[in-house]
């Protein structure tokens, strides 16, 4: 669809609080934002919390956090379905009023001994087969209501096909003999989901419903009630599921799944919004790495696939990374900060050491992947290990010669003056020369012994950092485990 056929865009995102913000309905919201920036038109935030037994404000809150974090705003003030519930009501009652609907006063019971009669001859039950709540006179409807008999109110379909074209999967005929004369009213008063969502998204003057296509088989009944109301339904369009790995639809078994995990998981909000864009849409080209604004250029939704998209952490978090390495080092350790002060040994003077934080932060940034390690892969900075890897206590140093190795390394680095990383290089690159060993034999022990793991950045400029007390020291205390190892063992 082109700039010219649009006009006056308004899209909402209407989330349901019976759970946190998750990550198709983020994709969702995202859609919606983006479609309505490209379009210079309203995003609009509904909550629909007409279920009051699932709902809950803390969920409320999650959601709105979570839309917050990811920096979708919108427009306009928040509308809440509960709120609401009148008008709902003097629709549906209208609806009666015009002949569109009818109150149906089959119970239960009733309802279900007619399904099993109808399961017995294998058919599929519709109450439409029989309407027989349509045929009541008024005096048997009055009556009823007298007796204080509950009733549900049904939408009277018509026969005709309902015909509709959707952005993204293009025309959808629905037969009539399909549907049925579906519930718009329960008998408690509330509103079912169909009724709402019309009377709410015509009231708001949604122009354009963006969705899950998980929705695209309820679009028929909004389109009847839209035509029994005598309203202009607005253009849809059903954007694709997402899918775990295993091509199942994602879930909480493949991980977390509600945006604030994400968050808590050292994500990064352009990276989470950069990564779900992707997921169901594409520029067109090969880009995978978009800023904030060239989302909004590019978005159209055309672009967006009919077929399911896959959830791959894996790319999320290689994502991730490359947003991190284009952080300055500044703004990255202002993002990391929050994850170091949850840390126990992190203490407010290691913080207010900003110029050797920063130069810590610098070496590490290409290394990142996610915020949450950071602080451990800062630890041996301000600490001795307090271990050493098993498997690379088992690689590196399985014998003997490697405290000759060590101790080596030390009477010469304690011989250096200006203890920087060109002087600390010279002296370890000569000492793998004398010994007529590879570079990793020298290396990958010392490694061990300064961090207490078998990566790192380069170690000529983390012993800078160190300093040389602390690289004698851990080279002396290695020296002391090595030892103790070798004898118990």
């Amino acid at each position: 669809m082109s700039a010219a056929e649009i006009k006056s865009v308004r899209v909402r995102f209407a989330p349901s609080p019976t759970g946190f913000l998750h990550i198709g309905g983020a994709r969702t919201a995202i859609f919606n934002w983006l479609f309505a920036q490209k379009h210079n038109g309203k995003f609009l935030l509904r909550i629909e919390d007409t279920d009051a037994e699932r709902s809950g404000q803390d969920m409320v809150e999650a959601i709105i956090e979570g839309l917050r974090w990811l920096n979708l705003d919108w427009d306009e003030e928040i509308v809440s379905q509960s709120r609401r519930l009148e008008v709902y009501k003097k629709h549906a009652h209208a609806l009666v009023q015009s002949g569109k609907a009818y109150k149906c006063f089959c119970s239960k019971e009733e309802l279900a001994a007619k399904r099993d009669e109808a399961a017995k001859k294998k058919q599929d039950y519709r109450y439409r087969n029989d309407r027989k709540c349509l045929s009541l006179t008024t005096g048997e409807v009055e009556e009823l209501e007298v007796r204080n008999q509950p009733y549900v109110i049904r939408l009277k379909l018509p026969e005709q096909p309902v015909q509709f074209t959707d952005m993204i999967h293009g025309n959808i005929t629905v037969h009539h003999k399909q549907l049925d004369d579906f519930i718009i009213m329960r008998p408690d008063g509330y509103p079912t989901y169909h009724l709402a969502v019309v009377v709410d998204d015509y009231d708001m003057q949604i122009s354009h419903v963006i969705r899950g296509d998980d929705h695209l088989s309820n679009t028929p009944k909004h389109i009847l009630l839209y035509k029994a109301f005598g309203w202009q339904p607005p253009q849809f369009a059903h954007v694709p599921l997402i899918l775990g790995m295993d091509k199942h639809r994602l879930s909480k078994r493949h991980g977390a799944t509600a945006i604030g995990e994400y968050e808590t998981s050292g994500y990064l909000a352009e990276t989470v919004l950069n990564f779900l864009t992707l997921l169901g849409w594409s520029s067109g080209d090969d880009r995978e790495i978009f800023s904030r604004a060239e989302l909004v250029k590019e978005f159209d939704i055309s672009g967006v696939a009919k077929k399911s998209a896959v959830f791959d952490e894996k790319k999320l978090e290689w994502m991730n990374g490359q947003y991190i390495m284009a952080l300055t080092d500044q703004e990255l350790l202002e993002k990391a900060t929050p994850y170091l002060k949850k840390q126990d040994w992190i203490t407010e003077e290691i913080l207010a050491d900003q110029k050797f934080v920063l130069k810590i932060t610098a070496m590490l940034k290409q290394r990142l992947k996610r915020l949450t390690e950071f602080p451990e892969m800062i630890a041996y900075f301000f600490s001795a290990p307090e271990r050493y890897e098993e498997k690379a206590v088992k690689k590196f140093w399985k014998d003997e010669s490697v405290i000759d190795i060590l101790q080596k390394i030390s009477s010469q680095l304690a011989a250096i003056k200006d203890f920087e990383n060109t002087s600390i290089e010279a002296v370890l690159r000569s000492i793998t020369d004398e010994l007529e060993l590879g570079f990793g034999k020298v290396m990958n022990p010392l490694r061990l012994a300064l961090t207490g793991g078998s990566v790192s950045p380069s170690m000529f400029e983390v012993m800078e950092l160190l300093g040389k007390q602390n690289v004698l020291e851990r080279i002396e205390t290695a020296c002391v485990y090595i030892r103790k190892n070798l004898v118990e063992n």
